[in-house]
């Protein structure tokens, strides 16, 4: 029972990251009709916003301090990161160590800004084009992108650890009548289920309780009545591609303690959220959201030492064998509407 709860948690983990890349795709994609291959780069970029930030933040002066000497008895160059300067060693050390989840709110203005520039720099001029032009060029584009990063950041893996509050682990064990320590589990990676949870709640709210989301529900079902009632339907479309993108951010900014952020990070996502969007349903968001979980612990389960014994490989599979399953039996999806990708 342990280990059954232990990877369904790692599933819900990892099933969080799906969710939120494939929510933010599958907006773009009800909302413009767009196939986005950049999406995954999104993921990325709001995972070097928090390696940026940490950076920023750690930004030093070098200063002479006559108190401290070498060997040789020369004093001691000592860099002092400037916030320490500006707010003191104590919050100037506390600042640096949240630089993660200080990043939320730089990413977001910055995924933002993004979306924007890339929907009407690039991607408007593709939305009447086939489906085949638009994944060309935005998969063009996540290469341009990810190869920016290459340059500025190197191709290692940058480690962006959590604050030290939430590095440690909790017994869940006895929190469900187990003995001690033996259900442990990382807190960031409960902190991320959690986040990853509220994001979902917040855009479902907005577009379920708000003027502007009944309108964007609304043009995502008929987009020519909404604009003969004199709405710019796609001035609110192109806010939406903004959102999209800082969901997609967020998602790469809390993911950083978990997976330290490489430049190819993007793609490897990618590809498994749009196989999480096509089983979810095309066009359908609670569809991408719940095919997002249920892939994420599917996978869970496949990684186990009995799964891959049992059948090697099978944890690289199965997400593609449940997506084969799934189109066979029911083409639109799990969730999808009536007649897509059914002709």
């Amino acid at each position: 029972m342990d280990a059954i709860i232990l990877q369904t948690l790692n599933g819900l983990d990892k099933g969080s990251a799906y969710a939120l890349i494939a929510l933010g795709l599958t907006l773009i994609f009800g909302t413009l009709g767009v196939v986005n291959f950049a999406h995954g780069a999104l993921f990325m970029i709001g995972a070097f916003c928090a390696v940026f930030l940490q950076r920023l933040l750690s930004l030093s002066t070098v200063t002479i301090d006559e108190t401290q000497k070498d060997f040789l008895g020369n004093p001691l160059k000592v860099e002092t990161p400037y916030v320490h300067n500006w707010f003191g060693p104590e919050t100037g050390a506390a600042i640096i160590d949240w630089s993660v989840p200080l990043a939320i709110l730089f990413a977001i203005p910055v995924m933002i800004a993004v979306g924007f520039i890339m929907e009407r720099g690039l991607i408007k001029h593709f939305y009447k084009r086939p489906h085949a032009d638009q994944i060309l060029v935005t998969f063009g584009l996540a290469i341009v992108l990810q190869e920016v990063i290459k340059y500025f950041y190197g191709a290692n893996p940058i480690p962006t650890p959590a604050p030290d509050a939430l590095a440690g682990a909790v017994d869940l064990g006895t929190l469900v009548g187990f003995d001690p320590n033996v259900i442990i589990y990382p807190y960031w990676r409960l902190i991320y289920f959690f986040f990853a949870a509220l994001i979902i709640g917040a855009v479902f709210a907005f577009l379920q309780f708000t003027t502007f989301g009944m309108v964007v529900r609304a043009g995502m079902a008929d987009r020519e009545t909404v604009g003969l009632l004199g709405i710019d339907i796609d001035k609110r479309f192109t806010i939406m591609f903004g959102i999209a993108a800082a969901v997609a951010g967020l998602a790469g900014v809390m993911y950083t303690p978990i997976n330290p952020p490489n430049y190819h990070m993007g793609m490897d996502f990618l590809v498994l959220s749009f196989v999480v969007v096509v089983v979810g349903g095309m066009g359908s968001l609670p569809g991408a959201v719940a095919a997002g979980f249920l892939l994420g612990v599917l996978e869970s389960y496949a990684s186990t030492t009995w799964a891959t014994t049992t059948i090697p490989g099978i944890n690289q599979i199965i997400i593609y064998l449940v997506a084969i399953i799934v189109l066979l039996t029911r083409p639109r999806g799990l969730m999808g509407k009536k007649g897509v990708m059914e002709e």
